[in-house]
């Protein structure tokens, strides 16, 4: 044991490490700033209260971290562990069904016995990582080949995905809902599966994504198509018709940033997080991290989640292991496409969803499950290396 954790720790992704403690860090350091005014105004609360709270998240999250990167990744494909996921991602879907509350239009979180609010979506998303990729790989050893699986071989997995799916779209948590059809797809893609039953599964999704959405349009309309996605869709189209209703967020945004130009007003400077831009510790945190630090700010989020999707898919498409390559791509996935969401919505590229920014953005679900899948994602690429090595 002793020789294994000196090899382990002496190929270790010390990059991948240092880019996540830096960035949850640097996030720590602008949830600060940009939720001062938050705090005292609106809630009448300590200046500190959205920073404390945070800290507290990121301690949580640095020990669920350290549990995952010590952990094997292949023991996720374990019966017992792919079970127990199961059986915690079908109570909480079945929690949130019973007694979710809304936020923002959206009724997408449940109360943990009133200690915390906890956002299911953001727990599937690393459940469909992970049992997909589990559930693969255990039909794959037992077949001898992921060329030899069947379409129904994997017809079980893609069953609790559907299900996933239309807890979520019916709870109306769209952006959450793109990030976990996603997921899923790139996990498959990965698979290493053969030609046919690709084409099989993809007809299936395809069919039962067109009958699930026109089922979400006829029993959830006046929810996925309310007042406020309404707005949202046009302050996409065009922010400044209405400035200050539908286009508010996007328009202060755009303010926040074009008043940080190059070098920022400074840290701890940003006007716009003055009751301008709605909660700024959270989906809208990069504008005032781009009005106070200016490029160099917007650089360092940037290059930092952008290394870490490029290193994921570089470990995705050089290891042989088929597990390692779906957890990989998966995650690579989720932290990317989030990122390109909220910034999307942030820049005016695509409508506004209300994700928040990967390790930047104050939030304790996401903080702790994001850490959990860079755990395991810094675990893969060091078996990578050790595999390499050898």
């Amino acid at each position: 044991m002793k020789q294994y954790f000196k090899n382990y720790f002496r190929n270790f992704d010390y990059g991948l490490l240092f880019v996540y403690i830096l960035l949850m860090l640097f996030g720590l350091v602008m949830i600060y700033s940009s939720s001062i005014w938050v705090s005292i105004i609106q809630y009448d609360a300590n200046p500190n209260f959205y920073y404390n709270r945070q800290l507290v998240n990121i301690i949580l999250a640095l020990i669920l971290f350290t549990v995952a990167v010590i952990t094997p990744y292949r023991r996720l494909s374990n019966k017992s562990i792919l079970g127990l996921l199961l059986a915690v991602m079908f109570i909480l879907e079945l929690w949130l069904l019973i007694a979710g509350n809304s936020v923002n239009g959206s009724r997408s979180w449940i109360s943990l016995f009133g200690i915390m609010n906890f956002q299911p979506s953001e727990f599937a998303k690393l459940f469909i990582i992970i049992f997909f990729a589990g559930t693969f790989y255990r039909k794959s050893v037992n077949r001898g080949s992921m060329q030899l699986l069947t379409f129904d071989d994997v017809s079980y997995p893609l069953g609790m995905w559907l299900f996933i799916v239309l807890v979520v779209g019916f709870e109306t948590d769209l952006g959450a809902l793109v990030i976990i059809v996603a997921i899923a797809l790139v996990v498959v893609i990965t698979s290493g599966l053969r030609g046919k039953t690709l084409g099989r599964i993809f007809g299936l999704l395809s069919a039962l994504g067109v009958v699930g959405m026109i089922g979400i349009l006829i029993f959830k309309w006046d929810t996925v198509f309310n007042a406020s996605r309404r707005g949202r869709i046009t302050s996409f189209i065009d922010p400044f018709s209405d400035p200050l209703n539908s286009g508010y967020h996007v328009v202060n945004g755009y303010y926040a940033i074009g008043a940080g130009g190059l070098e920022g007003r400074g840290l701890g400077q940003s006007i716009q997080k003055l009751g301008y831009v709605p909660e700024p510790q959270t989906d809208f945190i990069m504008a005032i991290i781009a009005e106070e630090l200016g490029i160099f700010g917007v650089s360092i989020v940037i290059l930092g989640l952008g290394f870490i999707v490029m290193r994921g898919y570089y470990i995705a498409m050089s290891t042989k292991d088929p597990l390692a390559r779906m957890l990989a791509a998966g995650i690579s996935t989720w932290i990317g496409l989030q990122t390109f969401i909220n910034l999307g919505g942030l820049s005016g590229l695509i409508p506004l969803t209300g994700v928040t920014l990967p390790f930047i953005s104050y939030g304790g679900t996401s903080i702790l499950l994001l850490s959990v899948a860079m755990g395991i994602l810094i675990n893969v690429s060091t078996h990578h290396k050790l595999e390499k090595r050898k």
